[in-house]
């Protein structure tokens, strides 16, 4: 199994740290940046056809929540079953920076901020 380690790269385009998250952790995922196989989520088409790290890098969306792609139905069900706050993520990406994020991520061994 894969140690937690600081690295930006390892931030989701919608702010999750898979740099914690139990399926890279355990070689079973490269991560959403390296994921071909993700084709399926608009937000990383989003942020890969626009070059953004992440949302936190959007020029369209003052708010990140005014975004269909990122506040949608599924993502919803997604935030209150494993009671994630991405907006918290985005959020704390544009203050503190992407360095700074996956360092307190990694260090409270954590995939999302919690609601």
């Amino acid at each position: 199994m894969k140690e937690i380690v600081a690295d930006k790269s390892l931030i989701a385009f919608c702010g999750l740290y898979c740099g914690a998250c139990g399926r890279y952790l355990k070689g079973n995922c490269q991560g959403c940046a390296k994921n071909e196989k993700a084709s399926w989520c608009k937000l990383r088409a989003c942020c890969i056809e626009h070059n953004y790290q992440s949302c936190a890098d959007c020029k369209e969306f003052a708010q990140v929540m005014d975004c269909r792609k990122f506040n949608n139905f599924i993502s919803k069900i997604f935030g209150l079953v494993f009671r994630s706050d991405r907006k918290a993520c985005i959020a704390m990406i544009k203050k503190s920076g992407y360095d700074s994020y996956a360092r307190e991520m990694a260090r409270t061994r954590r995939q999302s901020i919690k609601r």
